[in-house]
């Protein structure tokens, strides 16, 4: 049982701390002031101290830095209803492991405990458990979502067989990572993998890119040229934005497909080819066949398996573990020592709707990390797009301002634009709820209050 000491000059949050971690099974200390605090870390040991910033006589960096100088190895989580840059950076510098502005969400909170005295365990030991690890990865994918295994699943069942295979899904949410995994996971795995985007390949030029061409078939063409069909022989041909091939490359990709040979532009012998095609689009291919844009038999020979990849904002519990793998790469890359992400910030990437994917939050975090001059990405380092893209409501079904003969329920409709705003006022204030609330012109305690009853 882990040993926690809560320190706060506010009764009812004391009290309330205490009920919320007696009840998950941890042993729970409480102290009025940051000078009882001291005492109390001078004659007993914690796991964890959970200390308010602003107290009358000794503060939290106080109780912080006392915790520390009696154990370095205990763990310290900051909370303050004023949060600010300033003192959670100098939180961290003192060797806070987290900073959490109030209100918080319970959720939120319980996983930052959990998360600390984890990584209080992992620090305890000399090499890390590496298991937890392989259980969350496939080859480059990560996720612990439910939609996430299902798709690790179906990889490894459709690996050995040699069967066509089409990635649907939003862009960036990993289909050429899927397409890796698939390859490297079969009997061709020693063979290449060529990806093709077909969106990238000027109109004239994709023919003689996808079958090569002989001397003289064209101005230009001084020599042989061998295609990425004819270099990815005994491989996998990865064609991605399948979606975009003009009418006349389709009827010869078909030929392709069928009989497993093609012809060089300019040249009359067919060469024979042993290749698996694994395709990929963000488009809707029924749509396309049904409006004549796709060839129907094309898209039968493509859609033998069909993998369909799930959106960020639907991966229940895979945004942690995404964010933290992208801050130890970028960490790694860019020579920094940003250890984690702020709860807080955390917190707002929650209620990002991320229309770019996965891709989009990679490219937040190395942003984030690159931007960052402590060793926590803190929300003023976050930058989120700010459009919405017309997304429908989550919660009725419609976009705001749409109204039909089912109704609408007028308090989650208002409620989800008061969000918004106040996420919006958020970022424009770098993360400062005093500036937040003076952008939307209402009292720092109206704004407090409106977070609360929204559970922000």
């Amino acid at each position: 049982m882990s040993n926690i000491l809560v320190v706060d000059d506010d009764r009812s949050m004391r009290e309330f701390l205490e009920i919320l971690l007696t009840r998950d099974g941890y042993n729970v200390v409480l102290a009025e002031s940051g000078e009882e605090g001291c005492r109390i870390l001078d004659n007993q040991q914690f796991d964890l101290v959970i200390t308010d910033i602003r107290m009358k006589d000794i503060d939290g960096i106080g109780v912080l830095k006392k915790a520390k100088q009696v154990d370095s190895d205990t763990m310290v989580v900051m909370i303050s209803a004023f949060a600010t840059a300033e003192t959670a950076v100098d939180a961290m510098k003192e060797g806070a492991y987290d900073y959490i502005p109030k209100p918080f969400k319970v959720r939120e909170f319980k996983r930052i405990v959990r998360d600390t005295l984890k990584s209080k365990k992992v620090k305890g030991t000399e090499k890390p458990d590496d298991s937890k690890k392989d259980k969350y990865h496939f080859g480059c994918l990560i996720g612990e979502s439910p939609q996430m295994k299902r798709i690790f699943d179906l990889i490894a069942r459709v690996a050995e067989a040699k069967s066509n295979i089409l990635i649907v899904g939003e862009s960036g949410t990993g289909k050429e990572l899927v397409a890796q995994a698939i390859h490297r996971q079969s009997p061709r795995k020693d063979r290449p993998f060529v990806v093709i985007n077909c969106a990238g390949i000027p109109e004239n030029l994709i023919e003689s890119e996808l079958f090569g061409y002989k001397k003289g078939a064209f101005t230009g063409a001084v020599t042989d040229k061998e295609g990425l069909f004819g270099g990815a022989d005994g491989g996998t041909v990865f064609l991605d934005e399948i979606g975009e091939l003009t009418p006349a490359i389709q009827v010869k990709l078909l030929r392709v497909i069928q009989e497993r040979t093609f012809t060089a532009v300019g040249g009359t012998e067919e060469r024979r080819v042993d290749v698996r095609f694994i395709c990929a689009t963000n488009k809707d291919l029924e749509q396309e066949v049904i409006d004549k844009k796709f060839r129907e038999d094309l898209y039968f020979r493509l859609n033998v398996i069909q993998i369909s990849m799930p959106c960020l904002r639907d991966r229940e519990g895979d945004l942690v573990l995404l964010g933290q793998h992208f801050l130890e790469k970028y960490s790694r890359g860019l020579g920094k020592d940003v250890k984690k992400i702020s709860a807080y910030a955390m917190d707002i990437l929650g209620q990002y709707s991320f229309p770019g994917n996965v891709r989009e939050l990679e490219n937040i975090i190395e942003r984030s990390v690159a931007l960052e001059t402590s060793n926590i990405v803190l929300p003023e380092s976050l930058t989120l797009s700010h459009f919405r893209d017309g997304r429908k409501s989550v919660k009725d079904g419609r976009r705001k301002g749409d109204l039909s003969a089912e109704g609408v329920n007028i308090n989650d409709v208002l409620a989800e634009i008061e969000r918004d705003y106040i996420l919006k006022a958020l970022e424009l204030a770098h993360g400062s709820k005093q500036k937040a609330a003076g952008f939307l012109g209402i009292s720092f305690e109206s704004f407090r209050y409106r977070m609360a009853k929204l559970k922000m």
